[in-house]
């Protein structure tokens, strides 16, 4: 049995949703589905998500709504009348349309894009609805309650073919709660994990994780095999990639995830797994490339402190005090750096030096700014020799300075600071070391 998710671009009108059940039909094991709100059409157009926040925004400041309402409603009903089903959704939306005026919640309200879309694919398929109001539980904190929500989907879904909305879930009281933005892959990833999938499908409409941003390398191919640590490496620094929160589940389990392209269905996408059998095989000497910048180095030099014990927690100590996250670390003999954020750092940075004078006495502090960090991430880099060589090669070759670099033993990542005015081409030059 699969779970497959399919995203809002994938159900954004009844042409995408004839793709999805092409997609479906294909693979007989793909029994449990989970759908997003309907998203864009193109460029100009609403997702349904943001029509109905809009809603709620009226209804909270007295303003009518009927005209954003109009607009969802015409957009389910277009895509059923399109495929020719028979969900009556114009009773469901005028009860809904008058639970608005009697004072609906905001987190019910905007669930109903999800629930409306999964009505819809449910009938299209022929398979069953189920809410996730009647499995996905929270906790009083809001956390997922798992193991009560696992064993309520179980016993809902299991031998069965069905459909679920993505997005939501009840409180203890049976209030509807909302995920964050994207919380329909942190559903599939929960339903994955609460049936034991062979897979995890999340179909959306970009073939797999890229090996770097496209809007630096335009032609930057996608990476067939990635572990679960890759991947969190390369989210940390920035890449545009799933959120921890929906990869954990299925990691927990040990389920592969596959995130391929409802557009392009023949792609096999990217598959994520905690490690590969064939290892040798499915490595590459750079798995991708990820970075960001407006970092900030803070630097802290004094003769002899490699021989003070609790030097290095005590300069971490004065970020910690002001609740600013220090990214990475280098030294030297006699000298921390810090690598930090600047706009978390800013509003303390002058508290953090003052005390650092004051406190530890350096013979210098120093702060480099405008600063950006890149992360080239690659298992079994350490065990394939001149890694490092062709990396800093790559970046001399097109006069990029390297400002810090920071690698662990593992050598799963090389961390790498340059000048943000050299961001674009540092990129371009360590997707070049890919090839």
């Amino acid at each position: 049995m699969k779970t497959a998710k399919f995203g809002g671009s994938s159900l954004a009108d009844a042409a995408q949703f004839r793709r999805v059940r092409s997609i479906v039909e294909r693979d007989p094991s793909r029994s449990v589905i989970v759908v997003s709100a309907p998203g864009k059409r193109f460029k100009e157009d609403h997702k349904i998500t943001d029509l109905l926040y809009l809603c709620s925004a009226h209804l909270q400041y007295g303003v009518a709504c009927d005209p954003v309402f109009g607009m969802v409603t015409e957009r389910y009903c277009a895509i059923r009348d399109e495929l020719g089903l028979s969900v009556d959704l114009e009773s469901e939306f005028k009860q809904l349309r008058k639970k608005m005026d009697d004072g609906i919640s905001q987190a019910e309200l905007v669930s109903r894009g999800e629930y409306f879309s999964a009505r819809l694919m449910a009938d299209y398929l022929g398979y069953e609805f189920v809410d996730a109001a009647d499995w996905l539980r929270f906790t009083l904190d809001g956390a997922v309650d798992r193991d009560a929500s696992y064993e309520a989907l179980a016993r809902l879904a299991t031998g069965r073919r069905v459909v679920i909305p993505g997005f939501y879930g009840v409180m203890p009281d049976g209030r509807i709660r909302l995920m964050q933005r994207g919380g329909s892959d942190i559903t599939g990833a929960l339903a994955a994990a609460a049936l034991d999938a062979e897979a995890y499908e999340n179909w959306t409409d970009v073939s797999g994780i890229l090996m770097a941003d496209p809007r630096i390398v335009e032609e930057a191919r996608s990476i067939s095999y990635i572990t679960y640590s890759e991947l969190r490496e390369l989210s940390y620094i920035g890449a545009q990639v799933l959120h921890e929160s929906s990869v954990f589940p299925v990691r927990e389990k040990n389920i592969p995830l596959n995130i391929r392209n409802t557009n392009d269905p023949e792609d096999p996408g990217t598959v994520i797994r905690e490690s590969f059998e064939n290892e040798e095989d499915k490595a590459n000497r750079i798995t991708g490339i990820a970075g960001r910048t407006g970092f900030s180095v803070v630097t802290v030099a004094k003769s002899g402190m490699s021989g003070t014990s609790d030097a290095f927690r005590r300069v971490l100590g004065y970020f910690s005090k002001y609740n600013v996250p220090v990214a990475y670390t280098t030294g030297g003999i006699d000298c921390y750096s810090c690598v930090v954020e600047s706009k978390v750092l800013d509003p303390y940075k002058y508290a953090i030096l003052a005390e650092l004078q004051r406190e530890m006495e350096p013979d210098k502090i120093h702060v480099s700014e405008h600063l950006a960090v890149l992360a080239v991430v690659g298992r079994r880099m350490a065990f394939r020799s001149g890694s490092s060589a062709r990396i800093f090669g790559a970046l001399a070759e097109r006069n990029v300075n390297i400002r810090m670099i920071s690698q662990g033993p593992e050598e799963l990542n090389i961390i790498i600071g340059v000048e943000e005015k050299d961001y674009r081409e540092a990129v371009r030059a360590l997707y070049s070391c890919c090839q």
